[in-house]
């Protein structure tokens, strides 16, 4: 055997375990997935219409969207909706927080709900609301406490169920004075 063939036989060995220590390393630990929003969006204002005539407008300073379709709105949300002509505002919710549930077509609203009707000028106040698409009602949790102003009464209670505009409200369990037609 000639010198070189020594040397190269000797190269070979070394060769191969020079390369394999740079090979790729193996993770060790769990596999972290990440959960947190795929998108945010600053200073947001979306359009809802139906046959061209403006249904509703939702507003936030932020929103953050998710894998599954959910959006957030951790910095506040505001939803106004419209006559069936497009321009006349009907109705306005905001809220502190809020969340729509994409696969529910369900609205979350909370710390310091205020929903107002303005045709009927009546105000509602609350901590939590839950507005519904498909079902277009608003409505809070039955133990929520909840304040309905209009221009002739001031009722509170806990519990509230309405339609969508809030021209119509049932509150679960009245509580305090309010009055009567006789």
């Amino acid at each position: 055997m000639t010198r070189a063939n020594q040397e190269g036989g000797f190269a070979l060995p070394v060769m191969c375990l020079l390369l394999s220590a740079c090979g790729s390393k193996e993770m060790t630990g769990p596999l972290t997935v990440y959960t947190g929003p795929l998108m945010e969006t600053t200073n947001v204002r979306t359009l809802f219409s139906d046959s061209a005539r403006l249904k509703l407008i939702l507003t936030a300073p932020l929103e953050q969207n998710f894998e599954n379709g959910d959006a957030v709105y951790p910095k506040g949300m505001t939803v106004t909706f419209f006559e069936r002509d497009g321009h006349t505002v009907l109705n306005t919710l905001r809220a502190n927080y809020g969340k729509v549930d994409k696969g529910k077509n369900l609205y979350i609203m909370r710390g310091q709900v205020n929903v107002a009707n303005v045709p009927n000028q009546q105000v509602m106040k609350t901590e939590e609301l839950f507005l519904d698409r498909n079902k277009q009602l608003i409505y809070t949790p039955p133990r929520m406490a909840v304040e309905v102003t209009t221009p002739a009464e001031r009722l509170t209670g806990f519990g509230l169920t309405a339609n969508q505009d809030f021209s119509r409200y049932r509150i679960a369990q009245p509580t305090g004075v309010f009055s009567m037609a006789q």
